[in-house]
């Protein structure tokens, strides 16, 4: 791979797990994600390489997690991902959604509202068998889009 930034993978397996039983969120390798996030815009590219080609929940839903984890650092460039973002916007797993939904709340790309305001009324018109709701990430979401106070 001639990516700079090379992943660091715990255990040598993936290291996200994804919410089951009675545990509502995600578990991932915090080392990995710090790893992530202290290489700042020279992650970018290798992140966004695995969203694009990715077909793994878990491995999607880790890389989420991450750019959230660096738009908290400060990390910039980010909102420029929105092309490789959209790929997800008619997902149905509450995971992709709810980090989704996060991102977007922070960088604020005008694209964004729409598909969020779509994921928020199919949500609504099917029954939800994860055990949260990504509706709550996705409808403040839209809130910090109608109002600067609700972004975070």
């Amino acid at each position: 791979m001639s990516l700079s930034v090379q992943p660091i993978f715990y255990n040598n397996f993936n290291s996200c797990v994804l919410p089951s039983g009675n545990r509502n969120y995600v578990l991932v390798d915090p080392i990995k994600a710090d790893m992530f996030v202290k290489q700042k815009e020279n992650a970018l590219p290798y992140l966004t390489d695995v969203l694009a080609h990715s077909q793994n929940e878990a491995q999607i839903t880790e890389t989420l997690y991450i750019i959230d984890k660096m738009l908290d650092n400060g990390t910039k460039g980010i909102d420029k991902m929105y092309p490789v973002f959209s790929r997800f916007n008619n997902t149905t797993s509450p995971n992709i959604q709810t980090f989704l939904a996060g991102i977007y709340r922070k960088i604020q790309v005008p694209d964004a509202f729409g598909p969020l305001v779509k994921m928020l009324i199919q949500n609504s018109l099917r029954p939800n068998s994860a055990n949260f709701d990504p509706n709550e990430e996705i409808g403040g979401a839209i809130l910090s889009y109608i109002n600067p106070k609700f972004r975070q």
